[in-house]
């Protein structure tokens, strides 16, 4: 049925749901493929201001929320791992969350989206949608809200 399972994974309970779940689907579609993308969000130029007057020197915002970003991802992939998936994939990007969803699942020939309802967005999810709202609308491909 399904070949290749995207997981937009932000550490959230949800995400945790989401990527239980889409294990357990490419276990039942004969093993397939689990990708798992965690995407963050440059800082803004607001907060590159406020880095500037902190006491502390708090380096590069783009590296370390980079660097969080991976450690999310690679939280998720060996939470895979652990669960018997040892085929899966890992990937970081950087920007609008729900767009770079959909553009990695056209890049990547992706077949179905496994993603939590609610994630850690921040408040604006809340009045203008959420990021499952905004990729079941764009998504190409179907999308199950773990």
């Amino acid at each position: 049925m399904y070949k290749s399972i995207l997981v937009p994974f932000d550490g959230s309970p949800n995400s945790e749901l989401a990527l239980d779940r889409a294990l357990e689907m490419a276990e039942l579609c004969g093993g397939a493929a689990v990708t798992i993308l965690t995407v963050y969000r440059h800082h803004s130029m607001l907060e590159a201001s406020l880095s500037m007057v902190r006491q502390e020197d708090p380096g590069n915002m783009d590296d370390a929320m980079r660097s969080h970003a991976e450690e999310v991802v690679a939280t998720a992939k060996k939470r895979a791992q652990d669960a018997g998936k040892t085929d899966v994939r890992a990937f970081v990007k950087s920007g609008a969350t729900s767009r770079n969803i959909v553009k990695f699942v056209k890049e990547h020939d992706i077949d179905l989206i496994v993603i939590g309802r609610r994630g850690m967005g921040s408040m604006e999810g809340y009045l203008l949608g959420s990021v499952s709202q905004k990729v079941t609308y764009l998504s190409p491909v179907p999308v199950l809200i773990v």
